[in-house]
């Protein structure tokens, strides 16, 4: 399955909305990488592994289940989540991309990939509308998060 949508993070049409920077959005994208449990209510641990100049790995434990996976990042514009095939787990990857049309404009862009041919998608094409909205609905969570992180100052202290 491959999914994609953009949510509007700045509406210059709209005064009623806070307008966030691109900085803001960053840290709060990194913020979500690297403490996900602000974010992912079932998520029980994040243990933060090797990084280097690209990015770092991680180990997600939900109950018994764990999930490792790598974090790359481009920074100020897009990080993106990779899990390798393990165990009962096949390859998947979940790329955020800070977007910016226009002067004002500021967009994040969520791109899913679980890896399926279109064979498999056909088949599961029911239970990946239910996965479609899932991941929609916890993404919308995020930038709703974010927006309130960002009304408390907690997005605009420096980049270290």
């Amino acid at each position: 399955m491959k999914f994609e949508h953009l949510i509007e993070i700045n509406d210059p049409l709209n005064p009623l909305i806070d307008t966030l920077t691109v900085e803001q959005m960053w840290r709060g994208l990194m913020l979500r990488a690297e403490s996900p449990k602000l974010f992912v209510p079932h998520l029980d641990e994040c243990t933060l592994g090797e990084r280097d100049e690209s990015g770092f790995s991680r180990s997600l434990r939900y109950g018994e289940l764990v999930i490792n996976d790598r974090v790359t990042l481009h920074p100020m514009r897009q990080v993106r989540y990779d899990v390798a095939p393990q165990k009962d787990i096949s390859a998947s990857s979940l790329t955020m991309t800070i977007e910016t049309p226009g002067s004002d404009a500021l967009y994040v862009r969520f791109e899913y990939d679980d890896g399926s041919d279109e064979a498999t998608d056909a088949a599961n094409a029911m239970y990946d509308e239910f996965r479609r909205s899932a991941y929609q609905e916890s993404d919308i969570d995020t930038i709703r998060i974010l927006r309130e992180m960002a009304e408390q100052g907690r997005l605009n202290s420096r980049l270290n």
